[in-house]
């Protein structure tokens, strides 16, 4: 007699229960160790079930001790043979001028360098980058490649050697969307990564990234937890492995495939995992730039002149065929044409008027002077270094001042463009990436900006417009609040009068907002509708006692998307 499926189902539950009654009564299980009501994942679950690996470079990480930059092994004259310049570089598409310039990695006469400027140049791939630092203290390498902010950190001790003092002659690049943060569900915005966890790799742009977004969130290094990884993609790889970080700060694509699908990820990126800010909004956080030792550059000034004019002729190569100059780098990068062409995205490439516009413009809130000075805080701040150099003792606009009127096609090309935006829409719609609270003290029943009355405004009004600046891209709400001592005075006054005076203090805390973005727009020439204000009268305090502290402007950052 065959048996119907319901019986077969039926015979095979039967097997299952004498199997395990004759396991618990032999001993081979105990009571407990079939766990009643088990949780099971359901993302492991769709991993497993999909066959999929996390979306991440990094296959493996490793977490390492916080460490403090090591000492320079060593300082030595430099070497210079067969008239080339060594110019170590990472793997980086803002590299891509001085790749297309020189025609490749290696030494060679069919260079820009060569043909224009007599010289040759060698692209050594010196991904780690300290040590491209202790090659360039050596004298085995004239040039130091670093963002600002890591020349910022190696300065210091490079300068206790006047030889090897870095010497800054041009930007490269802005980082346009090549690093980021990205968070898990619980955080909101900035202020919410207090007491959380975040991993990163240390004493990197990844460090200086996170400390800058704490530090204007008004959140101090103390108040987190840092975990360290040895690369920034090992980030990555930790926080997608690990549901106890709350945050981590990585370079793309990382930062994209390991969000959320909904919010664009790959498949077997982290559930509810988004961006709280890319190097997209935070356009001219991070500049790379390459520095000569200034024992090079007082030998050979002619020579550093043909590598800053090389690299701008470069940049026009990259721009007018980067397919071509994609497969040279991808030769020298070890990766696909497909992948160095992405990187290229990832980075806005800096002009000579850009160049210009960041070593001399003083009233740009993100030039090189302003940078510098933010680096240098926060690492001081962060206890990476004790003793910053100054900026003045860094670069060197000599150069940029020899090449005026060469490349007069070269236009500023990265000022972003804002349209009038619907504010309770972008509300709405929108999470602020940080918010930032100023004090600004009026006279009473004022709007004016009165020194006389604040002696600290100027102050206050360039921190505004640095942070704005960092944030380039993205929209700037200024939100005025006002005192809340006579609020309960009106309200016992009856509901006609407190709504008169609800009235009277939200137009009059708007006021004071429009008065702090005419000002900032005035001065720093941003996009009139970069910035928008909003008046919370009394309706926003944050604190119920002590009343002069609703006294205040709040500077919040959103995303560019949020139109």
């Amino acid at each position: 007699m065959e048996l119907k499926l319901g019986g077969k189902i039926a015979l095979l539950l039967v097997v299952i229960a004498l199997g395990l009654g004759a396991l618990y009564k032999f001993g081979l299980i105990k009571k407990g160790m079939l766990p009643v009501g088990a949780s099971i994942d359901k993302e492991t679950l769709d991993k497993i079930r999909a066959g999929t690996e996390t979306p991440t470079t990094a296959k493996n990480y490793s977490f390492v001790a916080k460490q403090s930059i090591t000492e320079v092994k060593g300082t030595s004259s430099y070497q210079f043979k067969d008239n080339t310049v060594v110019f170590p570089i990472n793997i980086w598409g803002g590299w891509a001028p001085i790749v297309a310039a020189n025609n490749g990695f290696g030494p060679n006469k069919d260079s820009v360098f060569f043909k224009e400027y007599g010289f040759l140049v060698d692209l050594k791939l010196i991904d780690d980058p300290v040590a491209a630092r202790d090659a360039f203290a050596s004298g085995q390498s004239h040039v130091l490649w670093g963002t600002l902010d890591m020349i910022a950190l190696f300065a210091p001790g490079l300068s206790r050697d006047s030889r090897t003092a870095p010497i800054v002659y041009q930007q490269i690049d802005w980082s346009n969307g090549g690093d980021g943060i990205v968070v898990r569900a619980h955080v909101n915005e900035a202020k919410d990564l207090r007491g959380k966890t975040i991993v990163l790799a240390q004493n990197s742009p990844s460090h200086y990234y996170i400390l800058s977004v704490l530090t204007d969130a008004g959140v101090q290094p103390s108040e987190v937890e840092f975990k360290f990884t040895a690369t920034a993609f090992e980030a990555a790889k930790a926080f997608v492995d690990n549901e106890g970080i709350d945050a981590c700060v990585s370079w793309a694509p990382d930062i994209y495939n390991i969000v959320d699908e909904k919010y664009g990820g790959k498949r077997g990126g982290v559930s509810g995992a988004r961006l709280l800010t890319t190097t997209r909004d935070a356009s001219q956080l991070i500049a790379d730039v390459w520095a000569v030792r200034a024992d090079f550059a007082r030998d050979h000034k002619d020579i550093v002149k043909g590598l800053a004019a090389g690299i701008f002729k470069g940049l026009d190569m990259a721009k007018a065929n980067p397919d071509k100059v994609a497969g040279l780098m991808a030769k020298g990068f070890g990766v696909s044409a497909e992948e160095a062409k992405s990187m290229m995205g990832d980075a806005h490439l800096t002009n000579y008027a850009e160049n210009k516009k960041f070593f001399l413009d003083q009233n740009n809130p993100a030039n090189f002077a302003r940078t510098w000075a933010a680096a240098s805080y926060v690492y001081k701040s962060y206890g990476a270094i004790s003793a910053p150099a100054h900026a003045e003792e860094i670069a060197d606009t000599s150069i940029l001042a020899e090449l005026e009127g060469k490349f007069p096609h070269h236009k500023d090309e990265y000022v972003p463009t804002f349209n009038k935006v619907n504010i309770s829409r972008m509300k709405l719609e929108s999470t602020p990436i940080l918010t930032k609270s100023v004090m600004i003290t009026f006279p009473p029943n004022r709007w004016d900006l009165d020194k006389k009355y604040d002696s600290g405004i100027d102050a206050t009004l360039e921190e505004v417009a640095k942070l704005s600046g960092k944030f380039a891209a993205a929209r700037i709400m200024v939100e005025g609040n006002v005192d809340t001592s006579r609020k309960m005075e009106f309200q016992r006054e009856g509901p006609r009068v407190f709504k008169e005076m609800s009235l009277a203090v939200q137009e009059l805390s708007e006021r004071r907002a429009e008065s702090v973005r005419q000002s900032i727009v005035k001065k720093y020439k941003f996009d009139p509708n970069k910035l928008t204000v909003i008046g919370n009268g009394w309706e926003n305090p944050v604190s119920l006692t002590d009343h002069a502290k609703n006294r205040r402007v709040e500077i919040k950052v959103y995303p560019p998307e949020a139109e």
